[in-house]
C-alpha cells in the first residue's frame, strides 16, 4: 500500500537523514487487504526509526505526547489504533513534546 507518511516536532530526527517525508510502500498485513494504524506503527518501528524508537513508540501506541494526523484528521476520530488506511493516504505524526 502507497503511503505518505511525515514527520515534524522532533521526530524526523529519529530517521534516517531527518527526512520529514517518506512515501513509503507498507505491505498489506491482513487478509483483507487493508493496513491498520497498529500495523502501521510497528513497520514504522522496525523499518524507519533508526534511534530511540522509545521517543515515538510506546508499547503498540504512539507515545504520549505524540499527536497522529490521517488525511489532516486527529487520528483518534478515525478510529485509533485501528483505523483503516487506504491507498495513498498521509498520516501526519508531530511530537508536541519538543524542547527549548
Amino acid at each position: 500500500m502507497h503511503l505518505t507518511l511525515e514527520f515534524g516536532g522532533g521526530l524526523e530526527l529519529l530517521l534516517e537523514n531527518s527526512t520529514k517525508v517518506h512515501k513509503v510502500d507498507v505491505p498489506i498485513m491482513d487478509g483483507e487487504g487493508k493496513v491498520a494504524m497498529k500495523g502501521l506503527l510497528s513497520w514504522v518501528k522496525a523499518n524507519l526509526i533508526k534511534e530511540r524508537p522509545e521517543m515515538f513508540v510506546k508499547g503498540d501506541s504512539v507515545r504520549p505526547g505524540v499527536l497522529v494526523l490521517i488525511n489532516d484528521c486527529d487520528w483518534e476520530l478515525c478510529g485509533g489504533l485501528d483505523a483503516e488506511l487506504e491507498e495513498k493516504d498521509v498520516v501526519v505524526f508531530i511530537s508536541t513534546l519538543h524542547g527549548g
